[in-house]
C-alpha cells in the first residue's frame, strides 16, 4: 500500500499520534521531574528533633509541630510495645493532631489511648498506627516517622498519610 492509498484524514492523524509522541518524549528527557532528576536530588522530609526520651510519661502527650509550624501534632509514649513505635520499648509515637475530615483539632483520650475531634466524632487509635475508629474522616490520621539516636533525641523524620488542608507533605528544596 502507498501513500496515495492511504486516506488523508488518516494520514494526519498517524503524523499527528507520532509528532506528539515525540515531543512528550523529549520532554521527558528535558523536564526537571525526569526519573533521574528525582534520584540525584528527591524532595525530602526533615529531620527535626521534636523531643527526648527523658521528657516522656506515659499517657502524657508532649505537643509538637512537624513537617512545619503549620502542622501540630503529638508525642507519646503509650507504656506498651506498638507497631510503628520507637524507643528501647517501642511504645514512642507521633501523630498529627489535626482531624483529616475538617482540619478540627484532636484531643488525647489516654483511657482508650485515642484521638478524638469534638466536632464530627472522628476517632484515631494511637495503638494502631492512628487507624480510624469511628467518624466521618476517609482516611486514617497521619503518623510521623520517628527516629531515636544514642542520647535518646527523637526525631521526625516523614509522615506516612497526607496531613490535612495539603496537596503535599514533602517539603519541596530549592
Amino acid at each position: 500500500m502507498s501513500n496515495e492509498d492511504i486516506n488523508p484524514g488518516r494520514r494526519r492523524l498517524l503524523v499527528g499520534g507520532a509528532v506528539l509522541t515525540a515531543s512528550g518524549a523529549a520532554c521527558s528527557l528535558l523536564s526537571p521531574q525526569s526519573a533521574s532528576a528525582h534520584q540525584t536530588n528527591p524532595n525530602r522530609y526533615p529531620s527535626n528533633q521534636i523531643g527526648n526520651i527523658k521528657d516522656l510519661k506515659v499517657d502524657v502527650p508532649i505537643e509538637i509541630t512537624y513537617p512545619d509550624t503549620a502542622s501540630p501534632g503529638i508525642l507519646l509514649k503509650l507504656g506498651h510495645s506498638v507497631e510503628d513505635g520507637v524507643g528501647p520499648h517501642q511504645d514512642i509515637v507521633a501523630f498529627s493532631t489535626l482531624c483529616p475530615h475538617k482540619g478540627i483539632r484532636l484531643n488525647y483520650v489516654a483511657a482508650d489511648k485515642s484521638l478524638n475531634c469534638k466536632e464530627h466524632q472522628s476517632r484515631f487509635d494511637c495503638e494502631k498506627s492512628g487507624q480510624q475508629i469511628w467518624g466521618h474522616a476517609t482516611q486514617n490520621l497521619p503518623q510521623f516517622k520517628l527516629r531515636v539516636d544514642h542520647q535518646g533525641d527523637i526525631f521526625a523524620e516523614g509522615v506516612d498519610e497526607l496531613i490535612y488542608g495539603r496537596l503535599s507533605n514533602v517539603l519541596t528544596t530549592v
